[in-house]
């Protein structure tokens, strides 16, 4: 098969979707790499390390999407590149198509494939694509946040950190998944007075147990009064392929202390707070209700390289396997690609992306 990889375009977007070791292996497999000149460049990854690596360099996307039976990229496509997609050519990677009516009707229109990294799941239920990226996530969110907190970015100039005379900032992180998991251990490691909400009590059960006293858990009927006493909130929920749920209202948010913030990772899926919009690394934050709000779509495009290096880990067996066995055998497959499979023959595919992008059908 003949594989691409673009140089991805959206905002202060570095991250590439596969790297030469990758590329190595692949060509190993028989098959043809091709990479957009530059694809590598913001992280280091010169085109001569891909071309050591097996692969040709192409120099223009409309070149590559040509010439390429599977296109490995990181973020959704955008907007530039919708003109490139046409039937016979699959696109692998995040999609998002909850949060992306426009795109969803883009590649239903254009009759391509579209296999998302984010609803690829195993055979027990997890979602080993997204799971490095999460994490980068939930680890970044206190950081933006912890940032956001200052006087001089909009915040109320809160300290994560106790220092003598001064508390730890509040920080409550709704949901316990990977995101909100590794959000948790952030802020326990600043010595942040830290609550987790989730709807699944043996999880909060085996996070209260294995972080000891520093972490207080509750229950979602309590979200109102948490978030309008935290100086910081982190939105971590998410609904495999499925909008994400609004669980704080404007209401909530105007009941916050004015300079708090709110962090939404959740906001490649629509975001959980009612007041999120997406936002981009180039102007990151804006204030409503005056409460600093961060929602970056492409968080961990912050950390381009340890990101690529963690998300190519991840995405490479499953590359090899779509390369190997071709989109055709994807249809009926339950789990793994098959699960993964978001838009096929003009038509979405996956349960929850349909309901979620029903709303906005013609």
């Amino acid at each position: 098969m003949r594989i691409g990889v673009p140089k991805e375009i959206k905002n202060h977007e570095r991250r590439v979707g596969l790297t030469p070791d990758a590329v190595c292996v692949l060509f190993g497999d028989g098959h043809e790499v091709m990479v957009q000149r530059g694809a590598g460049a913001g992280i280091g990854l010169i085109d001569e390390a891909f071309v050591a690596a097996g692969a040709v360099i192409v120099e223009d996307a409309e070149a590559l999407y040509g010439r390429c039976d599977l296109i490995v990229k990181v973020k959704e496509p955008q907007a530039g590149e919708f003109k490139y997609l046409r039937p016979g050519l699959t696109v692998f990677g995040y999609l998002h198509l909850a949060a992306e009516p426009r795109l969803a009707e883009a590649l239903k229109s254009s009759n391509c494939t579209a296999v998302a990294y984010e609803t690829v799941a195993d055979f027990e239920g997890r979602l080993p694509l997204l799971a490095p990226m999460s994490a980068i996530a939930g680890r970044l969110s206190i950081q933006m946040g912890a940032w956001a907190l200052q006087s001089t970015n909009g915040g109320k100039g809160q300290l994560m950190s106790p220092v003598p005379g001064a508390p730890a900032a509040r920080v409550t992180i709704l949901g316990a998944g990977n995101a909100g998991q590794h959000a948790m251990e952030s802020a326990i490691g600043l010595l942040a007075d830290v609550c987790i909400v989730d709807l699944d009590t043996a999880r909060l059960a085996y996070l209260s147990e294995t972080h000891g006293s520093l972490l207080r858990t509750a229950t979602p009927e309590s979200v109102h009064e948490l978030v309008a006493q935290a100086d910081l909130v982190i939105g971590a929920v998410l609904l495999p392929g499925a909008a994400a749920p609004k669980l704080v209202s404007r209401q909530m948010v105007n009941d916050m202390s004015p300079g708090s913030v709110l962090v939404d990772i959740s906001i490649d899926q629509g975001g959980c707070f009612e007041t999120s919009k997406g936002t981009t690394h180039d102007d990151p934050t804006f204030i409503e209700d005056d409460v600093v709000h961060y929602c970056v779509t492409n968080m961990p495009a912050a950390v381009s390289r340890s990101a690529t290096f963690a998300l190519v880990s991840a995405t490479l067996p499953y590359v090899r396997e779509l390369a190997s066995c071709g989109a055709d055998a994807l249809q009926h497959a339950a789990h793994g690609l098959g699960s993964g499979l978001n838009v096929r023959c003009g038509e979405i595919m996956h349960p929850a992306v349909r309901a979620s992008l029903a709303p906005h059908s013609h």
